[in-house]
């Protein structure tokens, strides 16, 4: 097979190259400038040419990404930024091409487009934007809402169960799913320098604070107080410990798992241990279903594997065509006799 490699950039870069001339606007204090100014930092680190990245986007506050970047960008329609990123990745392969979207654009409207994209692995990066609320239409409820949650659209409170993007992209089939979150500069570019390097479709969802629409969603989690213990670093080959003093861990008792102390009878050997290329998704499949309260919520790369992507089986099948039949002739095919008649 002959998949191009995405070219390195003969010049230096900074962030200051991959800033546009656009005015950024976002409300004051949203999370999207932390992401925004993270992504941004990271792109000169990845090494490639700002003409061969592209950024495409749906409709929804996030959409607006491709504007605030100085590189390619396409502000597409409403659920079908996957639709788009497809023929730019398939018609170009040394493309890199992100996908920006949120949890309405993505999950609901999006959410057919988003499922598919993932199981044909394509190799793009995908950043979801999760502030569980639709917030470029002020504030109705969205498929990562909290059942009972209050808003514009449920003012009794929402009947539906949320929906996890993790085990949402897990069960599509998704290579590589990870998450981070708004406010932890350096983890959030850690995670999505990884979702880069991967070949084939990283999903990689943001915890995102709306401060408007729905301020203090994550607060629970994010307060730099309580923050280490309530939330799992994940580090590929270690034990799954957190707490400001890594006195917890994760252990499993039967096909349930519990939080040990480890300060009493406990020691690391109990302790489950991640790994990320694990083909199997059984624990990923767990630590997809660990939320706050009764679990800490999990940052970092849940699930990194390799597979077969969209992009080189599409290009194997025309090579194995062009060999049995030779090139293609289009005139030909416009002027032949395969039409339809009446």
């Amino acid at each position: 097979m002959n998949i191009p490699v995405k070219p390195l950039s003969s010049v230096p870069l900074s962030k200051a190259d991959f800033v546009s001339k656009q005015t950024v606007r976002w409300c004051p204090g949203c999370g999207d400038y932390s992401i925004l100014a993270n992504v941004q930092k990271l792109m000169p680190e990845l090494n490639i040419p700002r003409e061969n990245i592209v950024f495409v986007s749906g409709i929804g506050c996030s959409s607006r990404f491709p504007y605030y970047m100085n590189t390619y960008g396409m502000h597409t329609i409403h659920g079908r930024a996957p639709a788009f990123a497809t023929g730019l990745k398939v018609a170009n392969p040394e493309l890199s091409v992100w996908i920006v979207t949120g949890d309405g654009d993505g999950l609901s409207i999006g959410g057919n487009q988003l499922l598919h994209m993932l199981r044909r692995n394509l190799d793009v990066n995908v950043l979801l934007f999760n502030n569980r609320i639709y917030g470029l239409t002020k504030g109705q409820y969205s498929p990562t809402s909290e059942q009972g949650k209050v808003t514009k659209s449920t003012p009794f409170g929402s009947p539906d169960m949320p929906l996890n993007p993790m085990l949402f992209a897990l069960s599509a089939g998704a290579t590589f799913i990870a998450r981070t979150f708004d406010v932890d500069a350096k983890g959030m570019r850690e995670t999505i320098k990884a979702a880069a390097n991967h070949k084939g479709t990283s999903f990689v969802e943001i915890y995102q604070n709306c401060n408007i629409f729905n301020d203090g969603t994550f607060s629970a989690i994010n307060d730099r107080s309580a923050r280490e213990d309530r939330i799992l670093r994940l580090k590929h080959g270690e034990v799954l410990v957190f707490g400001k003093d890594k006195n917890k861990g994760i252990r499993m008792r039967g096909l349930k798992p519990i939080i040990v102390d480890l300060d009493k009878d406990y020691n690391e050997k109990e302790l489950l241990r991640h790994d990320q290329y694990c083909e199997d998704s059984t624990l990923a499949n767990l630590l997809s279903g660990f939320d706050f309260p009764e679990f800490p919520v999990p940052m970092g790369v849940l699930r990194q594997v390799e597979n077969s992507t969209y992009g080189e089986i599409i290009e194997q099948q025309i090579k194995t065509q062009i060999e049995k039949k030779g090139v293609g002739n289009f005139a030909e095919l416009l002027r032949g006799n395969q039409v339809w008649s009446y």
